[in-house]
């Protein structure tokens, strides 16, 4: 059974169709790449999946079990979490703290152990805490666990955004623009760290209009155009298809030669 699976999605806005008729599924431990123009629905069809936008038609379901209808905070407690792309951290935190508000929906104590600061809710913030720092160390981020966000350079921003996603223990991560206004060196780190996760176990579904990146490190790539899949499939045969260079690629995608990480 797929992890994820998406059957004739349809989101609609008034008289805007966004997204209209879109069905594909991800495995588990899948890299799965959304590319399209901008306004081809992307980053609604995200939205769509982590409940921020409610459904027109269609069904979105997380192990056999439909999503519909539920709001956010219950799509992240089964196991989803995202970015997004506009970066969204709390500038004036700290990057500890900005990855430990990404832990403490997992936490059990209440909310008089902590206006108590009871040994429970003493020992849960420290559990989080080292989690946190954990994270900060597997990004890169070790040096700057004390540094507010606002102060980190943007490709650390983009890095802290990701740790904190993964600060909520999600199986399934959803990047909305990962590689946006990274440098080449960075974008290599990026694809590295996608990779390793995978390799943990976590099942990675992106937005990115970087197509050395896309090709480089995606197992499938679903296509939109105006709201609707046109394709999908491994990274050659995307690359190759007619109606991919002709609606998003353009004629010279088909010679380009992948980034190496």
């Amino acid at each position: 059974m797929p992890l994820l699976e998406l059957e004739a999605v349809t989101k609609q806005f008034g008289g805007l169709l966004a997204v209209s008729n879109v069905s594909f599924s991800i495995d588990e431990r899948e890299i799965i790449s959304m590319i399209g123009p901008n306004g081809a629905g992307k980053t609604t069809a995200f939205n769509c999946v982590t409940g921020l936008f409610p459904l027109t038609r269609g069904d979105i379901r997380l192990d056999g079990h439909s999503l519909r209808g539920l709001p956010p905070h219950r799509i992240l407690r089964l196991g989803i979490a995202r970015t997004f792309q506009n970066i969204r951290l709390f500038s004036y935190m700290t990057a500890v703290d900005n990855v430990m508000v990404g832990a403490h929906w997992w936490m059990k104590a209440r909310v008089w152990d902590g206006a108590l600061t009871t040994p429970r809710s003493r020992h849960e913030e420290k559990a989080v805490e080292r989690r946190a720092l954990d994270l900060l160390d597997q990004l890169g981020l070790a040096n700057y666990a004390g540094s507010y966000a606002r102060e980190l350079p943007y490709g650390l921003q983009r890095r802290l955004e990701i740790a904190r996603a993964l600060a909520t223990r999600p199986r399934l991560l959803l990047l909305d623009e990962p590689a946006a206004g990274l440098n080449p060196q960075e974008k290599n780190g990026l694809m590295a760290l996608i990779s390793q996760l995978r390799s943990e176990g976590l099942t990675i579904f992106l937005i990115e209009h970087d197509m050395r990146v896309v090709m480089e490190i995606s197992d499938r790539i679903v296509v939109l155009d105006h709201g609707e899949k046109i394709t999908e499939g491994k990274p050659q045969d995307v690359r190759e298809n007619p109606k991919v260079i002709e609606a998003y690629l353009g004629s010279g995608a088909a010679q380009q030669e992948p980034v190496k990480a």
